[in-house]
Parts: C-alpha cells; structure tokens; sequence
C-alpha cells in the first residue's frame, strides 16, 4: 500500500524508538535484579560463557561433542530452573529480565520476515484516517453507535438483518476470501455509518483499509493521468494494493469520458485480485444501470452482495427531535 510518505517515515521511527527501549528496559530490569540478588548475577554470568565453552568444546574434537553439548544444556537447564526460583521467591515474576515487546511478533521493530506486520499497518492507517481527518468519522460512526430505534416496521426488520451482515463482516474479514457488498439507498439511512463501523473493526484487526469518495477516487486518477501530480508520487496504487477499498457515494461524481473506464479498471482489477471491496451509493439500481455500462453494472449486481437501505432520513429526524 502507498502509505503517505510522511507518516511512514515519521512511525517507522517511532517503532525504531520502541524495539530500543523495550531492550533498554529489559536491561535496567537485569541491572536491577544483580544489585539485589548476587546470585541471580552469577547465574548470568554463568549463562552468557554458553557460546565460549560450546566453541571450545568443538576445538576438542567432533568425536562425542554431542554428548558434550547435550549435558551442557541440561546445566544451562538447571541454571534457569534455580534462577527462576531465587526470583519467585524474591516476589520478582520469572520474565522479570525478559525484553517486553509491545508486539511479540515483530519485537517492535515493524516487520516480520521481511514483511510489514499487522502492529505497523494498523499504525499506519490510523495515521492516515487521522492525517485526512476520517479518524473522527470512524469514532463516531462504529457498531456501537449505530441506533436501529430510527426504523420501524419492516423496514426495522431489514436494517436489523443488514447491522448484523455488516457486523459479521467486519468480524469475519481475513484479507484472503474477497467479500464485496454494495451499499444502496438514498441519503441518511446509515450507510456510511455501517461502512465506516465496518472499516474500524477491520483496521484494528491489522488490515490496510481505504475510505474514500468516488468523487476523490477519480480526482486522484485525473491528476494522475494528465501529470497533475508532483514527480514519482502516487496517488492511486493505494486504491488497488489495500485489503479492502470502501467507495462512498458512488454516483455522485461527475460524470465524463475518463469516469467510467475508471471505475471499470478499479473493480476489474480487484475483482481479479480477489481483494475486497464496499461500495456505497444513493443512486437506485436503475439509475446505476442507466449511468453505467454493462461491464460495470454486470460486476456490481454479480460479483457484490447487495443491501438496500430503507427508511426514513435519520438526520432529519434527529433534528425534528432537537426542536
């Protein structure tokens, strides 16, 4: 994912900062403990001679070195087991001296195997969704707050059925099986209270999570295409790299000759990449089938699950109520 430049830079540091001072930490703890217990002092002393005495035993010969080494680490063995003891019943827990990570798969440092880990990512896009001001959405936008008491009748009965797809969605979402639901209804019905609830739970499970208008989505692209954009920056590998896109408002853009092949080329080619994708829209399904082509509405009636959102404007009766 084309993370922003600045905020990669900035928390790479930070996680930097992180895996140095869990050690330094770690080390206080060990400093501490040989202050107060000498005998804890010499057991590590006795432990950290461990690679030496293997080296030397191998310069005696290979002839019953296994042997050799077998009954050395039994000795590390009972070493451990009598150090762990002085520190329980010193009232000190066993991994007293032990480096703390805020993350144990990556031990802070930000990648696992190569690869960016989870801790990293979720840092990330929440720098982002905070940077682009999203963050506050998403606070205050979440499953928590989503109130079914502004509907009523069937139209209850249907939004109910849609929290709950929503929430086990969000649940279920593994970055693996593509899941793509297409949000439709007119404005003020919830969903981008349900996109964004969705895209919180997604992040904080360690997924990278794109929020973005269509309008913005296709601004990005333009820019791109016609070289309105600073030298070597990109805008867009984003929209196709995350593990889930979520559209807002899909059908409210401008429509022109670059719109469209646009959106083909972005749903295609996640379609294709089996990457997930939420697409939300205040424009009813004839109305999509009219400004779209087929090869667009084809994908999005046959490749999304589709939810139509009822009801009555919330906004507008959260205000009837103020008065």
């Amino acid at each position: 994912m084309a993370y922003n430049a600045e905020n990669y830079k900035r928390i790479a540091a930070q996680f930097r900062d992180k895996n140095l001072r869990a050690k330094q930490a770690a080390e206080a703890r060990k400093e501490e403990l040989h202050q107060k217990l000498p005998q804890v002092a010499e057991i590590d002393r006795a432990l950290a001679t461990t690679g030496l005495r293997i080296m030397r035993e191998a310069l005696n010969g290979k002839e019953g070195l296994q042997e050799r080494v077998r009954r050395m680490e039994e000795g590390n063995k009972l070493l451990l087991e009598a150090r762990a003891e002085i520190l329980r019943s010193n009232g000190f827990p066993e991994n007293y001296s032990d480096v703390h990570y805020e993350c144990n798969e990556c031990m802070d440092t930000g990648f696992l195997n190569g690869k960016m880990c989870k801790c990293l990512r979720t840092a990330l896009n929440y720098a982002g969704y905070e940077s682009s001001g999203v963050l506050k959405l998403i606070e205050k936008q979440n499953f928590e707050t989503f109130d079914l008491r502004y509907y009523e009748g069937n139209e209850r009965r249907n939004m109910e059925n849609i929290f709950h797809r929503a929430l086990a969605y969000a649940a279920g979402f593994n970055g693996q099986k593509m899941q793509n639901l297409l949000f439709i209804g007119t404005t003020g019905l919830g969903k981008t209270h349900l996109s964004s609830a969705i895209a919180k739970i997604v992040i904080e499970n360690g997924y990278d999570v794109v929020y973005e208008s269509a309008q913005q989505i296709f601004s990005d692209f333009e820019a791109e295409r016609f070289g309105r954009v600073p030298h070597g920056e990109n805008r867009t590998s984003r929209y196709f790299e995350c593990d889930l896109l979520i559209v807002d408002d899909l059908g409210t853009e401008m429509q022109t000759q670059f719109t469209v092949p646009c959106l083909y080329n972005l749903v295609n080619t996640r379609l294709i990449s089996e990457k997930s994708m939420i697409i939300s829209t205040n424009v009813r399904k004839e109305e999509l089938l009219a400004k779209y082509s087929d090869r667009i509405t084809s994908r999005l009636f046959g490749e999304f699950e589709i939810c139509v959102f009822a009801g009555k404007d919330i906004r507008s009766q959260k205000l009837m109520k103020r008065r």
